[in-house]
């Protein structure tokens, strides 16, 4: 265990990891749905869902090309619940919970009998997959959100089968996350005390949340997370939403933390001063809602501002994530990074709670 000298007593539980989807699924998925989902007939890598290309890697809003999407790190093999235990202890892990890759794109998929079947054949898998980990590995589940009632029963079902989060994509094609549509699926999610991670993803045909300026995926990739995490933290926050749904909570993922007191500070400025202008909306100083745990983020490995975000808002509402086994993750030594830079700027409670603490009692692991 390359790490885990170092890691002594502290329990690391990475709050957002990957799966990388086996040929196997998706020879599934094409063989059950031939005249909706397809593999790409030009040069490009990719599959097609409902005619679509994912992933989009090319134009306004680029995706990353499937190739590269991994990181090239020696030894790195998620394709197995061995392979990804390896991994895990190689980095001093103790327990990971493991968002999809391709399977972000379900709530994109416009036919709602599509959608719903593809997210059934995803969560059935992810649980199997997790289940032969000894219990270290835990999945979330994809809905097809958009769908209303439709995406509410695929929850339930992943909640029985074990999954521990439901994804949710920063925005709706057409609806903010504060949508009063929406709002039946956050009561079914709190009834179930089913955590949510609004997690986006550029060139999955999710709405371009200003990514639409640039087609170069890394100058996309710089903005995609960030922008994506304060329209939807916009949405729900100021929108009312953990208002109605006060015991909802939602981690927004892979944008870092340095943003979050500035931006709680800025959606509080605005609370102050023109918060009624916002019908059913806010309630209480956006702050609250972090002190209430509705609101959690995920940390970098590398992020030196924790220790800030902890001084301002308290130990409780970071997360670690490694962002295994993508390319911009940092295995195998995501948690060295993570006490190298923390051990001796937190105190060792506050560690323990930023680096497996707070990610055990968010997703209720066993």
């Amino acid at each position: 265990m390359a790490a885990g000298a170092q890691k002594a007593a502290v329990e690391v539980v990475d709050a957002d990891a990957h799966m990388i989807e086996p040929p196997a699924l998706f020879a599934e998925l094409m063989a059950k749905f031939p005249d909706q989902i397809g593999i790409r007939t030009d040069t490009q890598l990719g599959v097609l869902v409902e005619g679509r290309p994912y992933p989009q890697y090319e134009g306004p809003g680029a995706g990353c090309p499937p190739e590269s999407g991994m990181t090239d790190a020696a030894g790195v093999d998620p394709r197995s619940p061995e392979g990804v235990i390896g991994n895990a202890d190689t980095d001093g892990i103790d327990a990971m919970v493991l968002f999809p890759s391709f399977g972000l794109c379900v709530p994109t998929i416009e036919d709602p009998k599509l959608g719903a079947a593809v997210a059934r054949i995803y969560n059935a898998w992810a649980a199997d997959f997790c289940a032969r980990s000894g219990g270290r590995l835990f999945a979330a589940a994809v809905v097809p959100v958009e769908h209303g009632d439709v995406a509410i029963s695929v929850m339930a079902e992943a909640k029985e089968l074990g999954l521990v989060c439901t994804v949710v994509p920063p925005a709706l094609k057409t609806r903010n996350l504060d949508h009063p549509d929406i709002d039946r699926f956050y009561d079914a999610a709190v009834e179930m005390d089913m955590a949510l991670g609004v997690h986006g993803a550029p060139g999955i045909h999710l709405p371009k949340l200003g990514v639409d300026r640039f087609t170069n995926y890394i100058q996309v990739h710089c903005i995609s997370f960030p922008f994506d995490q304060m329209t939807a933290m916009t949405a729900l926050v100021s929108g009312g939403v953990f208002d109605r749904h006060p015991a909802l909570r939602v981690a927004f993922l892979e944008a870092g933390v340095g943003w979050l007191p500035w931006f709680i500070e800025r959606l509080g400025e605005h609370y102050e001063s023109r918060g009624d202008w916002i019908p059913d909306g806010w309630r209480k100083p956006p702050a609250e809602y972090v002190a209430a745990g509705n609101v959690v983020v995920t940390c970098e490995p590398d992020e030196r501002g924790v220790p800030h975000v902890v001084e301002m808002l308290g130990d409780e509402c970071i997360m670690f994530a490694s962002d295994y086994p993508h390319w911009d993750g940092a295995w195998p030594s995501a948690t060295t990074e993570l006490l190298e830079h923390n051990r001796g700027r937190l105190s060792d409670d506050a560690l323990g709670l930023v680096a497996g603490g707070n990610a055990r009692r968010f997703y209720r692991l066993p």
